[in-house]
C-alpha cells in the first residue's frame, strides 16, 4: 500500500506541469466511415493512418453513474464525427496536462492503416499516470499502426476519487454504490474492461481480428493489464499482454474502504447512510479539489478483483497468455526530482527509509559514485530504481515478478537501456542527466508522447534507429504473440526461461544479456535478501 501511495505521489508531483495536451481536432483530409455498433463515424487521415477520435465506448458517468459500472453509450443517428480527441477524465494538472474537471469522458480512439480490410490484429493500450492523472490523447497511435499494418486503440478511464473511491455498506463489507450501500471502488478497471468488450464487438468493423487483441500499458497501465490478468471480468478479451514499467500492485479492501470513508468525511459528507448519495451531488470540482490528498490505487478483496493480483500471479491463477513484461534502466531518476538534491538530503532519505539497514544501503550506494550537482538526486533514484520502492516497479522486484509470470506462461524482458533518452522535458532541469528513466520508453512507441515539450525532435539518428525497432519488436508481438520480428536486422529476443533478456539500445545496438548481468547492475542479492 506505501508503495502504491509512493507510485502515485511520484507520477503527480516528480513530472514538470505540461503545457496544454487539448482535445484538437486533426487537420487532415476526410477517412473513410466505420459503422460500429452504436452508430456511424467518420474520422481523419494523416499521412497514410486513419484516425477515428473520441468515439464513445460507454455512457457517460454523470449523475447517478458516478461511482457506478459503466453502462453502455447511447446510440446515434446519422454520422458522428470522429476528429478530435474527447476530455481526460477528472484530474488534477500534472506532468501528464492540464486539469480536467470532466466526467463525461469515456471515448475511445483507433488509428489504423489507411483503408484497412480484412483482420488485422488490434493493440489495446492502457496509459499510465498512477490511476491519477493521464489521458489517451497522449497516445497516437499512428506509428505502430502504419509500421506493422495493425490497429491501435486507447480509451480514457475513470481515475482518482472517481475511478476508485471504496466504501464499505451500512452492515460492513463493499457495496453496489447505489447510494443505500457502499462503493465497490475499481471504475477505473471496470471502464477497461468495458473499453476492451466494445474493442472486441468494434474491431471487425475497423478491419481488426477481434481474436487476435493484445493489451497492453505502461506503469499504472501496466498495474492494469496485471489487475486484467487476474480479473474474472477479462477473462477472453485478449490473447496476449504487454506491462511495461509495471507491477501487480492493489490496495486491499480493508484499507480502502476506511480511506474512503475518510475521503467522504473531509468533504462534508460524513453520514453512513447517506454517504454515496451525498457524494454524487456534490460538483465534481469538489471531489476533484479533495482527491489531491489521496492517493486511490486498484482495490483487492472482492468486486472486480476478488484476489490480489499479486497473490493470483503468485498461485498461478491468471490469464495464461504469452507476455511481454519490461523495465527502464533508471526507472528511479523520474521520480527522484522530488528530492532536494542536497548531500543532507539523500542521508535523509537513505536513514528515514530504511532504519537499521541504512548503513548497508549507504555503503553499496556511496555519494561519492554518483558526480556533478545531481550526484545525490542519481545516488536516490538508483536506490529507487534496484530496490522498487515505487510500487515494486524497476530492478529487481521487477525480475522476481517477471520470473513469477513466466512459471506460468511465455514471457519475454526487456530492459529500455537508452541512457542518453534527452528527457521528459528535455534540458529542463538544467544539465540534469535522465538516463533510461520511467516512461522513458514511450515517446519511442508514440511519437506524440510529452509532458508539455515534445521529445522526437531531439531525438539522435541512433535514437530513432531504436524507435523503429522497438516499433517492430511490439508490432511483431501483435501479429504473431512473439516479438522476434522478420526484420533481419533486428537482435533476437530470447525468452525468459533461456536465462537472458534484451537490453534496448539505440543504433541498431540491441543485444541480449543475461540475467546475472542485470542482477549485477541492480544489486540483486542485496535486495533480495532484504
Amino acid at each position: 500500500m506505501v508503495r502504491y501511495r509512493l507510485l502515485a505521489a511520484a507520477v503527480a508531483l516528480a513530472l514538470p506541469a505540461s503545457v496544454v495536451h487539448a482535445a484538437q481536432a486533426e487537420a487532415a483530409s476526410p477517412a473513410a466511415t466505420v459503422r460500429t455498433d452504436h452508430g456511424v463515424v467518420r474520422g481523419s487521415t494523416v499521412d497514410g493512418v486513419d484516425k477515428f477520435l473520441g468515439v464513445p465506448f460507454a455512457a457517460p458517468p454523470v449523475g447517478d453513474r458516478r461511482f457506478a459500472a459503466p453502462a453502455p453509450a447511447r446510440r446515434w443517428n446519422g454520422v458522428r464525427q470522429a476528429t478530435s480527441y474527447g476530455p481526460a477524465c477528472a484530474q488534477l494538472a500534472s506532468g501528464n496536462g492540464p486539469r480536467s474537471d470532466a466526467e463525461d469522458c469515456l471515448y475511445a480512439n483507433v488509428f489504423r492503416p489507411a483503408g484497412a480490410r480484412g483482420r488485422l490484429p488490434v493493440l489495446f493500450f492502457i496509459y499510465g499516470g498512477g490511476l491519477q492523472n493521464g489521458g489517451a490523447q497522449q497516445y497516437d497511435g499512428a506509428k505502430l499502426a502504419a509500421d506493422n499494418h495493425v490497429v491501435v486503440v486507447t480509451a480514457n478511464y475513470r481515475l482518482n476519487a472517481f475511478g476508485l473511491l471504496a466504501l464499505a455498506g451500512p452492515g460492513g463489507g463493499s457495496g453496489g454504490g447505489s447510494g443505500r450501500g457502499g462503493l465497490g471502488g475499481d471504475y477505473s478497471l471496470l471502464d477497461q474492461q468495458a473499453a476492451l468488450r466494445w474493442t472486441g464487438a468494434n474491431a471487425a468493423a475497423f478491419g481488426g481480428d477481434p481474436r487476435a487483441v493484445t493489451v497492453g500499458g505502461e506503469s499504472a497501465g501496466a498495474v492494469s493489464v496485471c489487475a486484467h490478468l487476474a480479473a474474472p471480468g477479462s477473462a477472453g478479451l485478449f490473447r496476449a499482454a504487454i506491462m511495461q514499467s509495471g507491477s501487480c500492485a492493489s490496495t486491499p479492501r480493508a484499507q480502502a474502504e476506511p480511506a474512503g470513508a475518510a475521503f467522504a468525511r473531509s468533504v462534508g459528507c460524513a453520514d453512513p447512510a447517506t454517504m454515496v448519495a451525498c457524494l454524487r451531488a456534490k460538483p465534481a470540482a469538489e471531489l476533484l479539489d479533495a482527491s489531491a490528498e489521496t492517493n486511490f490505487g486498484l482495490v483487492s478483496g472482492g468486486g472486480p478483483l476478488p484476489t490480489a493480483p499479486a497473490d493470483a500471479v503468485a498461485a498461478g491463477r491468471i490469464q495464461r497468455v504469452p507476455m511481454i513484461f519490461g523495465v527502464n534502466h533508471d526507472e528511479g531518476r523520474t521520480f527522484a526530482l522530488d528530492w532536494d538534491r542536497t548531500p543532507a538530503s539523500y542521508r535523509e532519505f537513505v536513514t528515514d527509509t530504511f532504519g537499521a539497514r541504512a548503513p548497508e544501503v549507504f555503503k553499496r550506494y556511496p555519494l561519492s559514485d554518483y558526480s556533478g550537482p545531481y550526484a545525490p538526486t542519481y545516488a536516490i533514484a538508483a536506490i529507487l530504481t534496484d530496490s522498487g520502492l515505487i510500487a515494486d516497479i524497476g530492478g529487481c522486484p521487477t525480475l522476481k515478478l517477471a520470473r513469477r509470470l513466466s512459471a506460468a506462461t511465455r514471457a519475454h524482458m526487456y530492459q529500455f537501456d537508452d541512457r542518453h533518452f534527452p528527457g521528459l522535458t528535455p534540458g529542463t532541469p538544467p544539465g540534469y542527466e535522465w538516463g533510461a528513466p520511467h516512461a522513458g520508453e514511450l515517446p519511442y512507441l508514440f511519437p506524440s508522447f510529452d509532458n508539455g515539450t515534445p521529445i522526437t525532435p531531439y531525438f539522435t539518428a541512433a535514437q530513432r534507429t531504436l524507435a523503429d525497432d522497438m516499433s517492430h519488436y511490439w508490432g511483431s508481438f501483435v501479429r504473431r504473440t512473439t516479438p522476434n520480428a522478420s526484420r533481419h536486422h533486428l537482435a533476437r529476443w530470447p525468452g525468459l526461461p533461456s536465462g537472458a533478456m534484451l537490453s534496448l539500445r539505440p543504433g541498431g545496438r540491441s543485444t541480449p544479456i543475461s540475467l546475472a548481468a542485470y542482477r549485477a547492475q541492480h544489486q540483486c542479492d542485496f535486495w533480495d535478501a532484504n
